[in-house]
């Protein structure tokens, strides 16, 4: 399927069919968005991901064969340059941080308005993070508790951490603490442009997928302390 370079291609995964054909609805009416494909599991999503490419994944946590965060993480290794959305029902803690390990660019509850699904696509697409407001507290308060909840981690003989400049590790600061591009960029009064571009720098520098998962790292070895 051949589409104009400005539409953004979806792929949908959800084990319940009435689900995936709903969110289909929605996002058929919706300009710039082309939903591409479908899977109803974690194997058929990571063969979906491989064969149709797209540039938006958006998975259920919860599913047979393969859960949607372990195909999240394989499917951020086979096709790194797919952004994906994490919608499920529960708001378990222990499944955000999973998620955010496995490199997620967004997670939302699915009791969201459909119009938040379109919103939330385009988010992560264009290099957010997005996190539902239940969620993005309960990571918030995650990132503050860890310093408190596990010793610093011991230098690694032979290696160094990566280095950030100071503008990266403001930058990362914010980021931990839930700021969107356009709140940084209105806090350190610099574009837009460069704070997108700076984040590119620092997950290229920390090898890391998504801005949660750098943030979360860089919490836990002790580089930034959100809670300053």
């Amino acid at each position: 399927m051949n589409l104009p370079p400005d539409v953004i291609r979806v792929l949908i995964v959800d084990d319940h069919a009435l689900y995936r054909r709903g969110l289909q609805t929605v996002l058929a009416v919706e300009d710039g968005i082309e939903v591409v494909g479908e899977a109803a599991d974690g194997v058929e999503a990571v063969d979906q991901a491989e064969e149709t490419l797209p540039d938006v994944i958006v998975m259920d946590v919860g599913m047979p064969k393969r859960g949607g965060i372990d195909a999240c993480r394989v499917i951020k290794q086979r096709v790194p340059s797919a952004r994906i959305l994490m919608l499920t029902s529960s708001d378990d803690e222990a499944n955000l941080f999973e998620a955010v390990r496995a490199g997620a660019n967004g997670y939302l509850l699915k009791d969201v308005p459909p119009e938040e699904v379109a919103a939330g696509i385009r988010s992560v697409f264009h290099g957010q993070s997005l996190l539902s407001p239940l969620m993005a507290s309960k990571l918030l308060e995650e990132f503050k508790q860890i310093s408190q909840r596990e010793p610093a981690p011991a230098p690694m003989s032979g290696l160094e951490l990566p280095r950030l400049t100071d503008r990266e590790l403001e930058i990362l600061k914010l980021v931990a603490r839930g700021r969107l591009n356009r709140e940084i960029a209105g806090e350190l009064f610099i574009s837009e442009n460069t704070v997108r571009n700076h984040i590119r720098n620092i997950l290229d520098k920390l090898q890391m997928h998504s801005r949660m998962e750098a943030a979360m790292y860089a919490v836990r070895q002790r580089l930034i302390d959100p809670g300053e």
